[in-house]
């Protein structure tokens, strides 16, 4: 099934793209050009494939996660622009008279 002229301007005009006659020719050879490809691909006796989502296997290269001596609070908090009571103390980003996470809702 190959293209019109007038699909291809359907489908621009959907996509929102604003394309001239030189474009709109180029793109209609494209597009059918893609389209012969999958009527192609449909022909072929895929019954016996089984599906995959990538062409090599994957292999996790994560390390294990395992417990490992952290930085003194004290030596971490050394880097802080302020900090109160041993923690971070960061700026209010919720807008005075807004409702935060965790006092009646999300905003």
């Amino acid at each position: 099934m190959a293209l019109t002229e007038a699909d291809v301007r359907q489908v621009a005009l959907l996509a929102r793209l604003g394309l001239s006659d030189e474009e709109l020719s180029g793109l209609r050879g494209e597009l059918n050009t893609i389209l012969d490809y999958v009527e192609q691909l449909q022909e072929l006796d895929l019954d016996d494939v089984e599906p995959t989502t990538h062409a090599v296997k994957l292999m996790n290269s994560t390390r294990p996660d395992e417990p490992v001596p952290s930085l003194p609070r004290e030596q971490v908090l050394l880097n802080a622009p302020e900090s109160r009571d041993g923690a971070f103390l960061v700026p209010r980003i919720v807008a005075p008279g807004q409702k935060g996470l965790g006092e009646g809702g999300a905003s």
